[in-house]
């Protein structure tokens, strides 16, 4: 937070739309950070009669909040400030005050990043890296990888707004900035919105998960043949998943029983992820009629 009231003071001395928008960025940051930690923190609540599958999902809720707070104020303001500007361009003053905290902001900002990254690149294993960060059901990882990225490429855009303005003598050239700035974190925030909403409306598991699990249920001896499971992400480790396994006609209730205990200790070996497991087990009796 203090380095977006550094910005503030330093665009009010100076003039520059660039460092008014990467003050507003800051600050948007600042806000995001801790709409983030009261998502991570509403997820973890246990589940009641009300939510019986839990609170994962309260972090994909605060994560569209943060993307469309990045959206409207960080990329709204900011394409405003620079459109302003363009429109009733202001000389800089001393620009030497904006190098400097651009820098210190480029520091911090590199540091956080390469916290950010090293944390994903523990996390990915070895999985490749667009990949994983694609795949992904943790909206904290990719918002922050995400939003430090913006901030880096942000800083560049303002300091090369800054100069070429001073340079040049083209105050423009600061507004130019500024817009850019602003449609940047538009851009980014509009993916952010879109992973959100999949999350949030039930996004399943990725069709190689899904065969990979119908396979275990079908090597099961018991098992005559299953369809392809229904699944749901409950939050960035929870996957709720539904059968419907049909048991061959010779299965006595005991070896359905039996089977279907099988079935679930091999899913979640495999897949630890997998929290809930719902099975529709059906035994193949005389003719086409089935007993459930």
């Amino acid at each position: 937070m203090s380095i977006a009231v550094t910005k503030f003071i330093v665009a009010g001395v100076t003039g520059s739309s660039a460092m008014l928008s990467e003050a507003i960025h800051s600050t948007v940051d600042t806000g995001n950070e801790l709409l983030l930690l009261v998502g991570m923190a509403r997820s973890r609540l246990p589940a009641d009669a009300m939510h019986p599958f839990g609170y994962g999902k309260e972090l994909y809720f605060w994560s569209l909040m943060v993307a469309v707070l990045l959206f409207g104020v960080g990329g709204g303001i900011s394409a405003y400030e620079g459109v302003r500007h363009m429109r009733n361009p202001v000389l800089l003053t001393d620009p030497h005050w904006n190098y400097i905290v651009l820098g210190l902001a480029m520091v911090f900002e590199g540091a956080s990043f390469g916290i950010a990254m090293r944390a994903f690149l523990r996390q990915k294993g070895d999985a490749p890296f667009w990949r994983e960060l694609r795949d992904t059901k943790d909206p904290t990882t990719v918002t922050v990888l995400a939003e430090d990225a913006t901030a880096l490429a942000g800083l560049v855009i303002a300091a090369l707004g800054v100069y070429a303005s001073h340079r040049w003598d083209m105050p423009v050239l600061d507004g130019a900035a500024s817009l850019l700035i602003g449609l940047l974190l538009a851009a980014v925030a509009s993916l952010l919105i879109l992973e959100s909403r999949s999350l949030l409306v039930g996004e399943g598991i990725d069709r190689d998960m899904a065969v990979a699990l119908r396979q275990i249920v079908q090597d099961d001896p018991a098992v005559q043949s299953a369809g392809m499971p229904l699944t749901m992400h409950l939050g960035p480790d929870e996957v709720l998943v539904t059968l419907d396994v049909r048991f061959h006609p010779e299965s006595s209730a005991n070896e359905a029983a039996g089977a279907v205990e099988r079935i679930e200790r091999n899913i979640r070996a495999r897949f630890p992820q997998v929290s809930r497991i719902y099975i529709e087990a059906r035994l193949m009796m005389a003719g086409s009629r089935t007993v459930t």
